[in-house]
């Protein structure tokens, strides 16, 4: 192993005279990181929900490893801003979620899945210590790493349809009101989406489904277990899916705002943090990519010096919010199917439209990324490994017949 390398953490630093007049605006990214954290939270948690419980988590189970993550990643955001002075936003790997949902129970229940989320997470931190391995990731070919998050995604955002079609009744007015706040704030249109389901799971549920033991947080936890077929169908590709869809366009979005974010510290110490989470149900911690737009860009402060406060805001929001994990969990198992699934979908249907532009980008490799993206689509399985492995092995073998043919 070698040592992380020295960066460069700071943004240009202001002349005194805009510092003076930065400081005193700063209610302004205290609220941008309040927004961030609210909007991240209301518009994936369903997905978070439901990818643990897909795994073979029990609800309360599902509702330990959202307050786990929510804690951890506002902890962290908030400590790895202040130490830098920059916007270091935290999340978790929602498209780890839908790769949950993709790959359903393993064989051994829930403990082999925790298992794969300490994988996962000691990946990551190989990717932030040993340089090598850090190089051989960034060379995936990103061509076929969204490819493989499209495929996943896939069948999940047709869940908004198949809602549609099953209840009508119920799903429409989620769907509609999606649609027409998404015409109007773009960045709102899921937690709408969202709250608009919370709503009708009020008027359908039961009225006895929820007692005052479901608003009390609750933390458990799960001894992992370790198989070679996990890591190899859940942990490798949960590690590939938060590299190239959440930590690289969170690098990037830093850097497009003026920042030179510590990558390897950030790697390690999220990769730490994902290992902590796993035991008390918990999944993979990462850089953020919406919401560290959000915190990094000049709407959380005109000044780049003073945007780390949104980061620390959200990550304090976070905090707060981990705190209804247990609720959330409960109107989950009480809420209509049709209801949830179509609230899911419309939450990743701006990842699927992103990963799939990411896919067929290049006309040279649009036939690899195809293989990739229909092989992870199909559900299939070869010894006990699932699709998104696969999808990436045949995109891949594709593509090397295709540039050994054309040499």
């Amino acid at each position: 192993m070698t040592s992380m390398p020295s960066e460069s953490v700071h943004p240009s630093d202001p002349d005194d005279s805009r510092a003076g007049l930065a400081r005193s605006s700063d209610l302004q990214p205290i609220l941008a990181g309040i927004i961030a954290a609210f909007v991240g939270f209301a518009g994936v948690f369903t997905v978070i929900l439901q990818g643990f419980i897909a795994v073979g988590a029990t609800p309360a189970q599902a509702a330990s490893g959202l307050l786990a993550i929510c804690l951890v990643q506002g902890v962290l955001a908030m400590w790895m801003s202040w130490h830098h002075k920059m916007p270091i936003s935290i999340a978790w790997s929602t498209p780890g979620s839908v790769l949950f949902a993709a790959t359903g129970m393993l064989d051994g229940g829930f403990p082999v899945a925790v298992g794969a989320f300490i994988g996962a997470g000691l990946l990551i931190v190989a990717a932030g210590l040993v340089k090598p391995f850090g190089k051989l990731v960034s060379s995936i070919p990103p061509v076929l790493a969204s490819a493989m998050l499209a495929g996943i995604l896939l069948g999940l955002c047709l869940a908004p349809a198949r809602a549609v079609a099953d209840e009508p009744s119920l799903a429409i007015p989620v769907v509609l009101v999606w649609a027409i706040v998404g015409r109007l704030k773009r960045i709102w249109a899921v937690p709408a989406a969202v709250a608009t389901a919370i709503v009708m799971i009020a008027l359908h549920a039961p009225t006895d489904g929820l007692s005052t033991a479901h608003f009390m947080p609750d933390i458990a936890f799960v001894w992992p277990e370790f198989r070679a077929t996990a890591m190899i169908s859940l942990a490798v590709p949960l590690f590939i899916v938060t590299m190239a869809a959440q930590n690289l366009p969170g690098i990037a979005v830093m850097k497009l705002n003026g920042y030179e974010p510590p990558v390897s510290r950030i790697f390690v110490v999220s990769g730490l943090g994902s290992v902590v989470t796993a035991f008390f149900c918990g999944h993979t911690l990462n850089l953020a990519a919406i919401t560290a737009a959000l915190c990094a860009g000049p709407e959380a402060h005109p000044h780049p010096g003073r945007r780390w406060i949104a980061s620390v805001s959200a990550g304090a929001t976070y905090l707060v919010l981990g705190l209804g994990a247990t609720t959330a969990a409960a109107l989950i198992t009480i809420a209509p199917p049709v209801l949830i699934q179509a609230a899911t979908g419309l939450a990743l249907f701006g990842a699927f439209g992103a990963a799939l532009a990411g896919a067929t980008a290049h006309a040279a490799d649009r036939d690899a990324a195809m293989v990739t993206f229909v092989t992870a689509a199909s559900g299939l399985s070869f010894f006990g490994v699932g699709a998104a492995f696969w999808g990436l092995v045949a995109g891949g073998a594709f593509m090397l017949l295709n540039r050994r043919w054309a040499r």
